[in-house]
């Protein structure tokens, strides 16, 4: 079972074997935590996701890269749902998110993730259930990844996470 952390800060701040990008499907430079990770894993990060996946990635689902720039080996571009109400499956493919990501990070040998809250900026996930679904999720992590670090963007999240560490 993985030790599950919060931190409150910049996901591409946290030195780690893995940072999780809460991507889009295009897998294009996006906004919010997208563009945050694109700009600072440098533009071989965008040449790497077109000729890999130029089909993109599902939602649910996940695809590996590089770190880039960035202070990880490799980066996991997790595509989150948009909220749409909650009845759509939101929360399965939410689940389905991480559980690959996390898979993938081990699958490569990682140790150490850090993953923000995923589909909570533009896609409209609720804090409070996106908690719940990343924490479930970051504990059920597999071997070898011993640590999961889950990085708040603000104090909100961090309660919201912190309260789904404790329930």
């Amino acid at each position: 079972m993985a030790k599950v952390e919060v931190l409150v800060g910049d996901v591409t701040q946290v030195e780690c074997d893995a940072m999780v990008n809460a991507a889009n499907s295009q897998l294009h430079r996006g906004g919010g935590v997208d563009g945050a990770i694109h700009r600072g894993a440098g533009p071989g990060l965008q040449a790497e996701l077109s000729s890999r996946y130029p089909r993109g990635c599902p939602t649910g689902s996940a695809v590996l890269t590089s770190g880039h720039l960035l202070p990880c080996r490799y980066l996991v571009h997790a595509v989150g749902p948009v909220w749409r109400g909650g009845d759509g499956g939101e929360p399965q493919q939410l689940a389905s998110a991480y559980r690959t990501a996390l898979a993938l990070a081990a699958g490569a040998g990682c140790r150490v993730v850090a993953a923000p809250l995923i589909s909570t900026g533009v896609y409209g996930y609720p804090l409070v259930e996106a908690a719940a679904v990343a924490v479930a999720a970051a504990g059920a992590a597999p071997e070898p990844v011993q640590r999961v670090i889950l990085v708040a963007f603000d104090r909100e999240a961090e309660a919201a996470l912190l309260r789904a560490i404790s329930s």
